[in-house]
């Protein structure tokens, strides 16, 4: 499997108090498959990974909210560079939300100028 090139939409996250709901709104409507990411769950986080039919790989996640964020919807773009890209998302009229560097994807959410939000992170190192 190979690692999408920078730039690339590269996973999406629906957040929902409702994960069964979802799971089965998006299955039935995609044929979309769904499997728990055991290393989150182990942490206490409800993530269901999203596969679509005859992919090799996932392409998103549900995560379970249990009512403590709104639900939403979100996109990610994979960046070389996590600092250099909130840097410049300012530059531009965005705004950083908050980012973690330390985590395994390191990922950053930010908000376009009119205030739309998205995410962005760094593959794993291979």
């Amino acid at each position: 499997m190979s690692t999408p090139a920078p730039g690339t939409l590269a996973w999406f996250e629906v957040a929902t108090d409702d994960p069964e709901t979802t799971q089965k709104f998006y299955g039935s409507l995609f044929d979309w498959t769904f499997e728990s990411d055991g290393g989150l769950a182990a942490t206490g986080l409800e993530y269901r990974n999203i596969t679509a039919s005859g992919a090799d790989r996932p392409m998103g996640g549900i995560f379970g909210t249990n009512g403590q964020l709104p639900n939403h919807a979100v996109f990610y773009i994979l960046v070389a560079d996590i600092e250099a890209t909130c840097t410049d998302a300012e530059q531009l009229g965005g705004t950083v939300i908050n980012k973690s560097l330390d985590t395994t994807p390191a990922f950053a959410y930010l908000r376009d100028p009119a205030g739309n939000q998205f995410g962005v992170f760094t593959p794993p190192a291979a």
